[in-house]
This record gives C-alpha cells, sequence and structure tokens, in this order.
C-alpha cells in the first residue's frame, strides 16, 4: 500500500512538472554578427573568469508564458557620464548590435553607469547587456576582453537608493563599492551576456562597469531587458 502511494506520489509530481515545463517559453534574443579582429592577448588579473565554453552557446533561458517580450526598445536611456567620448546614448537601446562605432558608446574610465528606463514598473524576467565585443579572436571561438565589474540592478527609485535589487555582480573584490558579486567575470563575444531575472518589479535598469582588459574606458553596444507584457 504505502508503495503504491509513492507511485502515485511520483506520478503527480512528474504530471506537475511536465505541466510547469508546458507553460515556460524560451526567450529568443537576436544577436549581431561575430566580428573577429586583434590578436589573441594575454588575459591578466582575471582570476574570477568563467570556465571556457570552447563556443557553445550559453544555456537557454525559459521564462512562464507570456513574460519574454522585449520591453527596452527604445527606451530612454541616461548615465552617470552624460556626454559620451563617443557615440549616443540612445544606441544603447535602438536595437542596432553591431560592434562597429555607429552602434557603441564610451564612457570615461573609473566605475561608470548606463540606465534605462522602463517608463513604468515592470515584472522582469531576462536581461541581456553588450559590451564591445570586437576583438573577438577565433581557434577557439573567445572574446578579446573582459570588461570588469559588470553589475546589473533593478529599481523604481531613479537615484537607485530605495528599493534596490542586485541581479548580476561579477565585482568579486567590491573595487566598485557596490558589494561582492559572486558572478563571473566573462569574455566579450557577440552573444552578449544574458542571465535570468525572477519576477523582480521596477521601472529602471542600471549597468555598472569598471573599465576593461584593453583599456580603462567602459564601453556598451546594447542592453535589451524582457518581461511580461501588457
Amino acid at each position: 500500500m504505502k508503495q503504491n502511494r509513492l507511485m502515485v506520489a511520483a506520478v503527480a509530481a512528474g504530471l506537475v512538472c511536465a505541466v510547469v515545463a508546458q507553460d515556460k517559453v524560451q526567450v529568443k534574443i537576436p544577436l549581431p554578427k561575430p566580428h573577429f579582429g586583434g590578436t589573441p592577448k594575454e588575459l591578466k588579473g582575471t582570476e574570477n573568469l568563467e570556465p571556457p565554453r570552447d563556443g557553445k552557446p550559453r544555456e537557454p533561458i525559459f521564462v512562464p508564458a507570456g513574460c519574454d517580450k522585449l520591453l527596452s526598445r527604445d527606451c530612454k536611456v541616461t548615465s552617470s557620464d552624460p556626454d559620451p567620448i563617443v557615440g549616443e546614448l540612445s544606441y544603447i537601446t535602438d536595437g542596432d548590435k553591431e560592434h562597429d562605432s555607429a552602434a557603441y558608446v564610451e564612457l570615461a574610465p573609473g566605475t561608470q553607469w548606463i540606465q534605462v528606463d522602463l517608463g513604468g514598473e515592470r515584472e522582469l524576467h531576462a536581461i541581456c547587456v553588450w559590451h564591445f565585443f570586437g576583438e573577438m579572436v577565433q581557434l577557439p571561438l573567445r572574446g578579446g576582453r573582459v570588461y570588469r565589474d559588470v553589475i546589473c540592478q533593478i529599481s523604481n527609485d531613479p537615484d537607485f537608493v530605495d528599493g534596490v535589487v542586485t541581479v548580476f555582480n561579477n565585482d568579486h573584490d567590491n573595487s566598485s563599492r557596490l558589494g561582492i558579486g559572486k558572478d563571473k567575470e566573462y569574455l566579450e563575444i557577440n552573444e552578449g551576456r544574458p542571465f535570468p531575472v525572477n519576477a523582480v518589479k521596477g521601472r529602471y535598469v542600471r549597468f555598472y562597469s569598471r573599465g576593461n582588459t584593453s583599456n580603462e574606458m567602459n564601453h556598451y553596444i546594447e542592453i535589451e531587458v524582457y518581461g511580461k507584457g501588457d
């Protein structure tokens, strides 16, 4: 009798898992073309680097049905450096993810941030950021640079004082003074850095960075925020 109850429970659990799986959809993130340039460089000070994937794509992100809508397209962008050295802040949500100078923004050295205003509180489920990836190197496919202290926070406060939720942080030594993160640094390639966000609600999405392994500047190409549609 006990064994029968266990079997029934196992079957029920399996059905629940199947239903949950059917209710999930993959976030489909269009990728720009890869660009191979430069020569392999010795990356120094990257002990926190994620292990190589040998050209394999990242694991797909699955979210509840109806929560895979692109929310950030053409949204207003502000920055700690309001007058970028290269590019316009509007580039960051315009949908152009190519590596060239018509698509990327260059900010001053030091810890800088980029902020996307979604226009109202939204329920967020996935985010992807592209920094400059024009130094991709072949054999094997890998990036040529690593951006430091990549941190993503969400809030309803435009000044990010109250109600701040950190959803990604690879600052392993707190050099940007926003807390020590558990995420890994990563090589920049055309796939950007996607990551799931577990239904965090907020109006503003802010990304920090602190230079990169090739120079002291901060570069952004595109930020995409996916979440629950209207």
